[in-house]
C-alpha cells in the first residue's frame, strides 16, 4: 500500500547507535531476553522523552501484580482490543506473549477473531466484553455492564486496570498505525 511506504519513510527505525544510552541499553535488554528487537522499540525512540514516558506507562499497567489481573489475561485485552482498532502490529506482537503466558498455542488467534468463542472462563470473557465496549464506545458504557463485571468478581480497581490497558493500546495502535510498523517475523512463530 502506497501509504504504507511513505509512512515507513516518515519514520523509518532508528538504529542504536542514534538512540539515547538509557534507551538504548532497555532495547539491548529486551534483545537478550527475547533474541530480537521489536520494531516499536525503534520506531518509538525516535522521541526518547515520549519512549519513556510510554514505556513508564506501560510497565505500571502491564508489570503490576496488585491486582487480579493476570499477566496473560493483561495481553488477552491487548489483542481483543487491538484486533478492534485494527493493528496488525500489537495483535501479532502482543499475541505471541499472550501464548506465551497463557501457555496456550491457540488463544491468542482465538481472542483476536472471536474472544466469545475462545476457550476462556467466564469471568475472562466479561472482561474482554468490557475492555472491548470501552475500546468500541467508551462514552456509552452503561452501570449494567460495569455492574456485570463486578458481578463476575472483578473489583473496581480490576476494572480500572481493564480500562487503562484498552486506553493505553488504543494510543500505541494508533502509534503504530500512523507509522505502518510491522510485526517483527520472530512474533508469529513464539509460543506455537
Amino acid at each position: 500500500m502506497q501509504t504504507d511506504n511513505i509512512a515507513r519513510e516518515m519514520f523509518p527505525l532508528m538504529e542504536l547507535s542514534e538512540i539515547p544510552e538509557d534507551i538504548a541499553s532497555r532495547i539491548l535488554e529486551v534483545e537478550e531476553k527475547s533474541g530480537f528487537v521489536p520494531n516499536i522499540f525503534v520506531v518509538l525512540a525516535r522521541r526518547p522523552a515520549e519512549f519513556r514516558a510510554f514505556f513508564a506507562y506501560h510497565d505500571a499497567l502491564m508489570e503490576n501484580r496488585s491486582g487480579n489481573l493476570t499477566k496473560a489475561e493483561k495481553e488477552m485485552i491487548v489483542v481483543a482490543t487491538s484486533a478492534i482498532n485494527d493493528c496488525q502490529y500489537c495483535v501479532i506482537a502482543h499475541g505471541a506473549i499472550l501464548r506465551i503466558r497463557a501457555r496456550n498455542p491457540l488463544i491468542a488467534d482465538q481472542v483476536a477473531v472471536n474472544f466469545r468463542k475462545a476457550d476462556l472462563s467466564g469471568k475472562q470473557v466479561v472482561m474482554l466484553k468490557l475492555a472491548c465496549r470501552f475500546a468500541e464506545s467508551s462514552g456509552q458504557v452503561s452501570e449494567d455492564e460495569i455492574q456485570e463485571a463486578r458481578d463476575a468478581g472483578w473489583t473496581a480497581e480490576d476494572i480500572w486496570d481493564i480500562g487503562a490497558i484498552t486506553a493505553f493500546f488504543a494510543m500505541s495502535n494508533r502509534l503504530a498505525n500512523m507509522a505502518s510498523v510491522k510485526p517483527n517475523s520472530e512474533f508469529y512463530g513464539m509460543g506455537r
